[in-house]
């Protein structure tokens, strides 16, 4: 199962959410897609730190698909039902903690999330290098910890894949391990010098 955390890399994703709030201010639907999500600590954590920075009416207009390829075949379970353990949930501020998360009764050493983080989640099996994007119209793309492991050219497409199915002016994300290749660079703008933050060019 792949190995990940709750609010790892908040570096990235409180740049990511501060500048995607203001530019979705007023929207009915603010779609993000978080491909590669394993088994949800990703896209909850988005969907929390989102919630921390808008307010309850605008959050209620937010859809997080998550997508995975999943070989396991657990992951849409476990993202469903948003119970996680004690050590998964090791990073998160106390006051977020008490604020998003209750002990789970019939299970010892989990946390479930509320209903009101989890009903922003989608779970959908789906492969990157299908070149197939699972929607249109995102704000953000997220793809962390996944572009490493395609090749050199995989990566272009599948990145040219993500543009198409921004918005315009939509904001993409990536590991700060991954630099935009050449071939895409007219495709993006970075939006900050620290992260791996980029906004769609038309």
């Amino acid at each position: 199962m792949a190995f990940t955390f709750f609010f790892r890399d908040t570096h990235t994703i409180e740049h990511m959410v501060k500048q995607l709030v203001p530019e979705v201010a007023g929207r009915s639907r603010i779609r993000i897609w978080d491909a590669g999500c394993a088994y949800g600590p990703e896209p909850y954590t988005v969907a929390i730190i989102l919630s921390e920075n808008m307010g309850n009416f605008a959050f209620k207009n937010v859809y997080i698909d998550a997508t995975d390829i999943d070989e396991s075949g657990q992951f849409g379970t476990i993202i469903k039902n948003g119970q996680y353990t004690d050590e998964e949930l090791g990073r998160i501020p106390p006051e977020i903690l008490s604020k998003y998360f209750t002990r789970t009764e019939d299970r010892p050493g989990y946390y479930t999330l509320t209903d009101n983080i989890r009903n922003r989640v989608q779970y959908q099996k789906h492969d990157l290098l299908s070149l197939n994007p699972v929607g249109t119209g995102y704000s953000l793309i997220l793809c962390k910890n996944v572009l490493l492991h395609f090749k050199y050219e995989e990566r272009i497409e599948v990145i040219k894949m993500f543009h198409s199915a921004l918005t315009p002016g939509g904001f993409f994300a990536t590991e700060q391990t991954q630099k935009m290749p050449e071939e895409c660079a007219h495709l993006f703008t970075q939006v900050v010098p620290d992260a791996q933050l980029f906004r769609k060019v038309e």
